[in-house]
């Protein structure tokens, strides 16, 4: 009998790793074997051992960036005066008017776990003039399916406003850019971003939303190679065993699942000057409490505005390493900050404004562990400017330090969230002037 019921468990987790391993890939062949031993190699190769002087390199970034506007008030209403670059990564390209004609030097302003990311830096420029979507298998040349499977690095751009409902997950490939500036880029109405067993993408300037589960089928992932996929998620962006991803000036909503998922040993990644409204599960990082390869996982939230119609998960961590700055987190129904199985929570200089609920006003949430156990998860808020008796609850050993003597840099103060996360979400860019 109990060699019975070890054989039935291991059958089960066997059985767990297996489609945790195989995600929506209907037959996991030679291609994919041999993406996934590549993906866990850059995942092994970008995992910061000292995570703290990550998060401290970003704060100095920060102090050392002019101060712009002393306002810390968000303004809800069009700017249309000068260019205000009033972070860091903004700073470092938004202001030149002639920012189109050096696309790439975008690559250069990456900050956080995400800092090495270069996305399709040194490769030929593609236009998109297609929004359509019709041939999964050999997709139209000019379409964003054919774009995003070249091989080699590619700066993707598009030629014109478009609106692009996707038939089936859109598969990427490796040193990649989507890079929306200067038109207004929607993915709607169909499947989700599927970054896969890949390294280095940056997604910049998309709006993101309203998207669907994919049915599945055969779908082209590669110039050479094909497959079939299961049913999607409905995800906004998936990423799935992939790293050093950058996405910034994303604008997302209302999708079937999360909107950002970065599971199954991703690392490296950084997620900044998002807007994300009107949504429940926003963000999970880490898929499964039993995964504990996830422990490799390294992200930074910057500069994101976590806005109207959100209920949680901003993000739910398990395992890995979290660094939350300088987000303005001016809406939630349920929490703003959830995890479970033991992560590292870092959060630093946020602005949190709790909803009107009374029993809503506790910006963490632990989940599925009693305090004996999470006691001990560290979770630390430094800087944070509480409002609307919003309270974060610390865990872990009081005397833990993240940084200690010269690398101890604090972060820029909660006050001033608003006016860093000012202009997230996309931006309404014109060639030949500052964007």
């Amino acid at each position: 009998m109990v060699t019975l019921i070890n054989r039935s468990s291991f059958f089960v987790i066997l059985c767990t790793l297996f489609f945790s391993i195989e995600a929506n890939i209907g037959e996991f062949d030679e291609v994919w074997r041999t993406r996934a031993t590549q993906a866990n190699k850059n995942a092994k190769e970008s995992y910061n051992p000292n995570p703290e002087k990550v998060a401290a390199n970003f704060n100095k970034h920060v102090h050392r960036s002019e101060e712009g506007s002393n306002s810390t008030r968000r303004d809800l209403h069009k700017y249309n005066g000068p260019c205000v670059a009033t972070n860091p990564i903004d700073r470092c390209w938004r202001c030149d008017p002639h920012w189109a004609k050096n696309r790439q030097k975008l690559a250069d302003c990456v900050l956080g776990f995400g800092h090495h990311t270069t996305g399709g830096k040194g490769g030929k420029i593609y236009e998109v003039t297609d929004p359509g979507d019709t041939d999964m298998v050999n997709p139209k040349q000019g379409t964003l399916r054919h774009a995003v499977i070249q091989p080699g690095p590619l700066w993707i751009i598009f030629a014109h406003h478009m609106v692009i409902k996707l038939n089936q997950e859109l598969i990427m490939t490796g040193d990649k850019t989507i890079d929306a500036r200067g038109q207004q880029v929607h993915i709607t109405g169909g499947a989700s971003l599927m970054l896969q067993y890949i390294n280095n993408v940056i997604i910049h300037g998309l709006h993101i939303h309203d998207i669907k589960a994919g049915n599945g089928g055969l779908i082209r992932d590669s110039i050479n190679h094909y497959g079939f996929r299961t049913k999607s998620d409905g995800d906004g962006i998936s990423i799935y065993g992939s790293t050093n991803i950058w996405i910034d000036h994303v604008s997302m909503s209302n999708c079937d699942d999360g909107l950002i998922d970065a599971v199954q040993a991703s690392t490296a990644i950084t997620i900044s000057n998002c807007h994300f409204t009107h949504h429940n599960d926003v963000m999970l990082f880490g898929a499964s409490d039993s995964f504990k390869q996830d422990e490799i996982l390294q992200i930074t939230l910057a500069f994101n505005h976590f806005g109207q119609g959100l209920i949680q998960r901003m993000p739910r961590v398990r395992w890995g390493f979290v660094h939350a700055v300088n987000n303005d987190y001016t809406h939630w129904l349920m929490y703003a900050v959830g995890g479970s199985q033991q992560p590292t929570i870092l959060s630093q200089g946020n602005r949190f404004i709790a909803p009107p609920n009374p029993n809503a006003k506790e910006v963490t949430k632990r989940e599925y562990s009693p305090e004996s156990v999470w006691k001990n998860w560290v979770w630390r808020s430094q800087g944070d400017l509480m409002m609307n008796g919003a309270f974060f609850v610390e865990s872990g050993d009081p005397n833990h330090k993240f940084t200690t003597g010269p690398d101890m840099i604090h972060p820029r103060a909660g006050s001033d969230a608003g006016r860093l996360t000012r202009f997230s979400g996309s931006l309404n860019c014109i060639e030949g002037k500052p964007c």
